[in-house]
């Protein structure tokens, strides 16, 4: 069976949202705008501020000021605090909070006690869901009998079961082992979809919500630093530490010395200054200013063959992921690249050609962020 898709997603509007813990100031105006129907992943590292605006969204925070408001109606403003259990929302939570009294059916169902459903349909959407999660055969067990990520199949049942447009995840995936966390992350983007809710997700792992999200936004300091889709902020970072926490291979100063066009550069490597490699910037570059190159890890290829113009390298370390070779390299006598994928392996120690893809190359001020 499956989860019949209901048409009930809410849109989210944050406007001047700003929070303080005594002298700590946790969101700073914060405006965000979310459409209905979207799985918006919040991306950033601790402190950022990505639990509390969950928090204030939830109603267990209450903001400092600033308003939002939920499929148009305002549950937070200057004279407005709708409790939690009136915001049309469930969550589910890093730690599960499950009722360890009840079965996996009654926490299932927990949600619809008061719903107006006939009690055959409630029995009829708690097992759908229940076959749905992988779960069916766990009905009647208590959640001390089960393993976290059984736990969070039933976390993750009971969110889905109550009449909500709206579904909020905090975390829910990093107490799971990896095997565990991928395939509950393939369940929860399916179901939600499936279900037609708006979800905001909080995550500090970069991969799991590039694989998640129709929207990444990404927090530091209380700040929304940037939001678009998952291949926009790999492909085009707003500034530096957008451009670290998403992943880079490798960071190191530069000397840019011609412009090339269309936002490309050649630039000068510190440690192969007889060799200059095109990259990105879609930063005004202050001539007199600190300038470093941010590489992804997609932006660098490895070869025994010097056609294409690159820097000699030497590799340091090399592990085997599945799907091929992950490098770690020096180049020069200092910098090093790490996580420099191919799908032939370089032994430790040997002599390697580096090529650098000027699209995943990114000229920044490395202060900025």
């Amino acid at each position: 069976m499956s989860v019949a898709r209901e048409s009930r997603a809410v849109g989210i509007s944050f406007r001047g949202l700003h929070k303080s813990f005594a002298d700590k100031v946790a969101l700073e105006d914060l405006n965000l705008e979310i459409d209905p129907g979207t799985f918006l992943v919040l991306l950033g590292p601790s402190g950022s501020g990505k639990t509390t605006l969950l928090r204030c969204l939830a109603g267990i925070e209450r903001p400092t000021s600033g308003s939002i408001a939920i499929d148009g109606r305002e549950v937070v403003g200057p004279h407005t605090f709708v409790h939690p259990e009136k915001r049309g929302l469930s969550m589910v939570f890093q730690d599960y909070a499950l009722w360890p009294h009840l079965s996996v059916r009654k926490n299932v169902a927990f949600p619809l006690a008061h719903a107006s459903r006939t009690k055959a349909d409630k029995g009829a959407r708690v097992d759908d869901l229940l076959e749905r999660v992988g779960i069916a055969h766990l009905a009647e067990r208590f959640p001390n009998q089960l393993s976290g990520g059984e736990q969070q199949r039933v976390a993750l049942a009971r969110a889905l079961a109550a009449d909500v447009g709206l579904v909020l995840f905090d975390e829910p995936l990093s107490n799971l082992d990896a095997d565990r966390r991928e395939q509950l992350r393939i369940e929860i983007a399916t179901l939600t979809r499936e279900v037609g809710v708006t979800t905001v997700y909080i995550t500090h792992d970069q991969s799991e919500a590039f694989a998640l999200a129709d929207q990444v936004g990404v927090l530091n300091q209380g700040r929304l630093v940037q939001i678009d889709t998952p291949e926009a902020i790999y492909r085009r970072p707003v500034n530096a530490f957008v451009a670290r926490f998403t992943g880079v291979a490798g960071e190191f100063p530069v000397d840019v010395t011609n412009a090339c066009g269309d936002h490309r550069y050649e630039v000068e490597l510190p440690f192969a200054r007889e060799q200059r490699i095109e990259a990105t910037s879609f930063e005004s570059l202050d001539p007199q200013g600190s300038k470093s190159l941010f590489v992804r890890a997609s932006g660098v290829s490895l070869s025994n063959s010097y056609e294409r113009a690159g820097v000699k390298g030497h590799i340091l370390d090399v592990a085997f992921n599945g799907r091929g070779y992950e490098h770690v390299v020096r180049v020069g006598s200092d910098a090093v690249l790490s996580k420099v994928f191919s799908t032939s392996r370089f032994e430790r120690s040997s002599e390697v050609h580096v090529c650098f893809d000027a699209s995943a190359c990114f000229i920044m001020d490395p202060t900025k962020g």
